[in-house]
């Protein structure tokens, strides 16, 4: 296995084993880091690691309720028959060539993968090391920093900024300025909220030669923010992530990408091999032609999302305004509790952040189902 492995430099024999034994039970997964098997342990109810209920309000897990579009579900149809074959008609060429017309991307900036979690930690394992770090925002999405523990890279968590709960990306330069990879979700994943293109243009002419800034744009069509794939098409340190599991809606299909130039690129290849699902490559490329697909799911989104956000200020209850599809709510004591207390109704929520233990995670569902969790929140929180 070892003579398999990319090199790692600066590694230990015992951390080039770790990532083998990562590699090896499949990076195409999504990394079930030790810091969230122990929330599941400690702080999601018994339902949230069993089977629900069928009428049970699943907003947890940030998935959007909408599915895929008819476009994409009519592609899959057509193409299972040839499940078969790994590419029996170029699926993936079609895909490229998709989002390279969508883009502006040349297609050789262009690499497919099944979802982002894939080039995530392929990531944190190309250009990260025991002398380079990675460096992210506290909270974050901690899935990059639990393959980096995994393998013995330091992570460096820096507040957001207050008021704005933007990334502040100075402070991230300045806490490690020699770090390997700088990782911006935008939106942000628990809070929703936007980082400026204008400091992520800043981090990246600032942070020192050898590293990237990792921008990872999985909720990037909630908001009507200008997404930064020009940046990679540009030639810029940067990898830029994307899902098609959110606006899309195929969490459980698996599609998605990692933009970037072949260099940076070629710099994943070798933590993984592997075809991709022909399934979730049409569904994708049915999606990116979808023209209006984006704003309508846009739109359906924010309405609901500002109809929760009213009745939250009517309960006085606090929140931080988000331009995507899940928010961050103030639970008045342990989020755990409120977490529990809303299980014993079938409503599902999401989970805390150790930096802010006592706000929870939302994620937006449909208006029925949102209709449920301000009836159940009500109920507990009386």
């Amino acid at each position: 296995m070892l003579s398999a492995m990319p090199e790692m430099q600066g590694f230990s024999r015992r951390h080039v084993l770790r990532a083998a034994s990562l590699l090896s039970a499949g990076a195409a997964l999504p990394f079930y880091n030790e810091f969230a098997m122990a929330q599941d342990a400690e702080e999601r109810p018994r339902g949230m690691r069993m089977a629900m209920p069928p009428d049970a309000v699943r907003i947890g897990s940030n998935e959007n309720p909408l599915g895929p579009c008819m476009e994409a579900c009519e592609a899959i149809a057509k193409i299972a028959k040839h499940g078969g074959r790994y590419s029996p008609f170029n699926e993936q060429g079609d895909f490229i060539k998709a989002v390279s017309d969508v883009e502006g991307v040349k297609p050789n900036f262009i690499a497919p993968y099944a979802g982002s979690s894939d080039p995530l930690h392929r990531s944190v394992l190309a250009f990260t090391s025991p002398t380079k770090g990675l460096v992210m925002s506290d909270p974050g999405y901690e899935s990059g920093a639990g393959t980096a523990k995994f393998v013995g890279v330091k992570i460096t968590r820096v507040p957001l900024v207050k008021g704005t709960y933007a990334h502040d990306v100075k402070a991230m330069l300045a806490a490690d300025p020699t770090a390997g990879v700088y990782y911006i979700c935008n939106p942000n994943n628990p809070t929703g909220t936007i980082t400026k293109r204008e400091d992520i243009e800043w981090l990246i002419a600032n942070k020192n030669k050898d590293s990237i800034v990792l921008l990872d744009e999985a909720y990037i069509h909630f908001s009507e923010e200008m997404p930064c794939s020009d940046l990679a098409a540009k030639e810029k340190d940067v990898v830029v992530l994307r899902t098609f599991s959110k606006a899309f809606g195929m969490a459980g299909i698996r599609c998605g990408m990692a933009m970037g130039r072949p260099d940076l690129l070629a710099k994943l290849r070798p933590y993984g091999a592997g075809m991709l699902p022909i399934t979730g490559l049409v569904a994708g490329t049915a999606s990116y032609k979808a023209k209006a697909l984006v704003a309508e799911r846009r739109a359906i989104n924010m309405t609901i999302r500002e109809d929760v956000f009213g009745f939250l200020e009517k309960k006085n209850l606090k929140y931080i305004p988000s331009v995507s599809n899940k928010f961050m709510m103030e639970a008045g004591r342990p989020g755990a509790e409120l977490t529990r207390a809303l299980a014993q109704e079938k409503v599902f929520i999401g989970r805390t952040w150790p930096v802010w233990p006592t706000m929870v995670r939302v994620s937006i569902g449909t208006q029925p189902e949102m209709d449920k969790f301000k009836e159940a929140l009500s109920k507990v929180m009386a």
